[in-house]
Parts: C-alpha cells; structure tokens; sequence
C-alpha cells in the first residue's frame, strides 16, 4: 500500500491532470482489502481503515480525517475501488494526504499563495461583450464583491478585458486576514483557489456567503456561456468532470472545517 499512495497519492492535489497521466503511465496495484471502514484515530480525528489496519500517508502519520463526514469520504473513495487502485479516482485521499504531509507544516505559506490572488482575481476581469455574458458575470460576481467589501473593508478594481489592474494594498490586506488558519481549512482553500481562478470566491465558501455550487457555477460563468451558445465536446467535458471531483472533495473540506465557527 505504501508503494501506491507514495506514487499516486502524495503530490499536489492542484493538477489532477498530472494525476490522470501518472495513473495511465504504470500498471495499476490490484485491490487487496475486503472490508472499508471508519473508526477513532489514536490521536484524535477519524481513521479509515482497510480490513481493520489505519491507512497513512506517504510519510507514514496517520491518515486521521478531523470530521467524520470527510473521513466517510475518504472511505467511500476506498470502497469504490474495484479490482485496481486507481488514485486519480481519489481527490480527497489525495487532498488528506497533502494537508498532513505537507501543509500542515507549511500553512502560513499555502496561506500567502491564496492571497496572491487577491491582486489578479477572476473577478476582477469583465468581459467588454456580449451583453448576455457582462450580465451574467455582473448577476454571480458582484454579490460577492459588494460582500467582502461590507464584511472585511476589501474594496478592489473592476477592468474590462484582460489588461492588468493593480488592486489597493489595503483591500487584499483586508482579504488575506480573512483565510482561515486551519491546516485543512487552508489546505482545501488553497486547491478551491487554483480551480476556480478566485480567492474571492474561495472566501465566501469558507465563510459561508456562497454555497458550493454557487461558487463552482460563478467560476465558470464564461465556460457556460459558451457551451450555451457553441456546445461542448467528449474531451472538455471530461476535463471538467475531473476538475468537479477535485472541487468537490476540497468544498467538503472546507463546508466540514473552514465554515465553523472558530475559523472564521
């Protein structure tokens, strides 16, 4: 098992795609458990264990979920396996794993590369035409702008096109205090972030102002409009139904960890 979550399980969880083409690129290990379960870790949290033993991480700690919704999910990945173990199939075995091994000692730093999206975030950028897609970008994105203006004194520039606009240090000073501090919480914002082009959107999901599906449909409002008005093909619809997996499993992390009350 060690050999499987060090080559699949132990990158970032921010390039699924990577993930798909190391998992296409080896033979995958065979399935060598009956029974997926979920019980109390040792050291607090919830555990999933494999025929009664506690999986780990690839650096070997315990692979201990702090709520037990996320650590049901984890498990659900497990059981789903069928005769392979196949990780990209897993995006929050593979987020749990990345928090633990690695930003949990880094968490100050995963926190200050979410703030540098304040500086250039999707929401800023306003497409010049046609009407349709300026008023559905002004119907998902400006309900959040006004709130992290009201909420944390962030007030930041709007541009037409895609031309650069330097944002007032106050207001991304504003935004940054408001990233929970929550290894988990940092860590699922941090992959929220990169998927979404958005740390604003990112902030209303672990504040609670915006549900997930709120925030996955505003950060593809322009993808929509488009697959509205030309279709869609097999292949983007597969790079979206993997890019989903992964959104997916860092909002449960953030609904479970980032949306209590003492993170925010």
């Amino acid at each position: 098992m060690r050999e499987l979550i060090e080559e699949g399980m132990g990158k970032s969880p921010l390039d699924p795609g990577e993930t798909l083409k190391r998992s296409a690129r080896r033979e995958l290990p065979k399935r060598f458990y009956e029974a997926v379960t979920v019980g109390d870790a040792p050291g607090g949290g919830f555990a999933t264990l494999l025929d009664g033993r506690a999986v780990k991480t690839p650096a070997g700690k315990a692979l201990a979920a702090p709520s037990r919704a996320i650590a049901d999910a984890i498990a659900a990945e497990w059981q789903a396996q069928s005769e392979v173990i196949n990780p990209a199939t897993m995006p929050t075995t593979r987020l749990a794993n990345s928090i633990i091994d690695g930003i949990a000692e880094r968490t100050g730093e995963i926190a200050a590369d979410i703030a540098k999206f304040f500086g250039s975030d999707l929401l800023f950028y306003r497409a010049e035409g046609p009407e349709g897609l300026v008023r559905r970008q002004a119907e998902h994105w400006d309900p959040v702008l006004a709130w992290a203006a009201e909420r944390f004194g962030a007030r930041f520039i709007l541009a037409q096109g895609i031309m650069h606009v330097a944002q007032p240090e106050t207001a991304i000073a504003a935004a940054s205090q408001a990233i929970p501090t929550d290894p988990w919480a940092v860590g699922a914002l941090h992959v929220v972030t990169a998927l979404t082009g958005s740390a604003l959107l990112a902030l209303a999901l672990a504040h609670g102002f915006r549900s997930a599906q709120d925030v996955w449909t505003a950060s593809n409002v322009e993808e929509d409009w488009n697959t509205d008005h030309w279709g869609n093909d097999e292949l983007a619809i597969d790079r979206l139904a993997v890019r989903r997996a992964e959104f997916d499993a860092a909002a449960l992390i953030v609904r479970e960890v980032a949306a209590a009350p003492t993170n925010r």
